[in-house]
């Protein structure tokens, strides 16, 4: 069994910052690329920021040079650093991990429950 826990998210007036974390927790035996995706009322999940083990990042570019996705291996933990924020980056964002568990047959995907994050004034 894995979990991902969001946390961090909130209301926020445009150009401010949120951080948002996520950690992984279970019977984990190894995590590949972890990531962050966003889905706005009316609209599907789009993908945010993704990032390798390694520390090979991917991000849309609707949110180039304003979000930094990193992650912390030792903790199983992934964040999302998120400056000068937009209304139209308001929208649930939801935890996304590549994840080889015990007891199964190879990397599954996982997600959070999702975080809101709402930027207005």
């Amino acid at each position: 069994q894995v979990q991902l826990v969001e946390s961090g998210g909130g209301l926020v007036q445009p150009g401010g910052s949120l951080r948002l974390s996520c950690a992984a927790s279970g019977s984990i035996i190894s995590i590949g690329t972890m990531g962050w995706y966003r889905q706005a009322p009316g609209k599907q999940r789009d993908l945010v920021a993704t990032i390798t083990r390694a520390g090979r990042t991917n991000s849309a570019d609707s949110v180039k040079g304003r979000f930094t996705i990193s992650r912390d291996n030792a903790k199983n933990t992934v964040y999302l650093q998120m400056n000068s924020l937009k209304p139209e980056d308001t929208a649930v964002y939801y935890c996304n991990a590549i994840v080889y568990a015990a007891g199964t047959a190879g990397h599954y995907n996982y997600w959070g429950q999702g975080t809101q994050v709402t930027v207005s004034s």
